[in-house]
This record gives C-alpha cells, sequence and structure tokens, in this order.
C-alpha cells in the first residue's frame, strides 16, 4: 500500500510539473529563470529584444519556451565545426 501511495505522489508531481511549463511566467520570475537583473529583463522588453506578453497594457509575461529559445540563441561553434568547414570551403573552390 505505501509504494502505491508514493507512485500516486509522483506521478501527481510529474503532472503539475508538466502543467507548470505552459504556465506564463511574471516579469520577477521570468528575471529570476533567465538569472539576469530585472533592469536588464525590462531593458530587453522595451527594446523588443525577448518576446514578451502584456495582456492588459500593464504586466508583462513571458512563456517559458521563448526564454529558453532566447537563451539558446547565437550558437557558438566548436573548433572542430569550424575546421569541417573551413575543409569543405577548400574542397568545394578546388572543383569549381
Amino acid at each position: 500500500m505505501r509504494q502505491d501511495s508514493i507512485l500516486e505522489k509522483l506521478s501527481q508531481i510529474q503532472n503539475q510539473l508538466s502543467e507548470n511549463t505552459d504556465k506564463p511566467l511574471p516579469f520577477q520570475e521570468a528575471s529570476e529563470y533567465l538569472n539576469i537583473s530585472k533592469s536588464y529583463l525590462y531593458k530587453l522588453t522595451y527594446s523588443r529584444k525577448i518576446i514578451h506578453y502584456k495582456p492588459n497594457g500593464k504586466k508583462l509575461y513571458f512563456k517559458r519556451s521563448d526564454l529558453e529559445a532566447w537563451l539558446l540563441r547565437n550558437r557558438v561553434k566548436t573548433a572542430d565545426e569550424i575546421e569541417q568547414e573551413a575543409i569543405d570551403y577548400v574542397v568545394k573552390k578546388k572543383g569549381v
């Protein structure tokens, strides 16, 4: 009986976690999630460099998926990727 109770509780926690990923984040929570200051987040919203929502024209809200996309922009290539691109470029130029 104890194991059933633990599994049920675990299932409830998993459901809550999956529900919370779709829940809009208020300004303060978005700032904490991104680990940036509130003033910098405000600057990003003011300059329209990060996707945000203002349902009533005052409070700012964010989708977690938009914040994650913003965090993962400007990917830096590895040295191996750059080297392979250079090799591909030289091979292509010789073939022309």
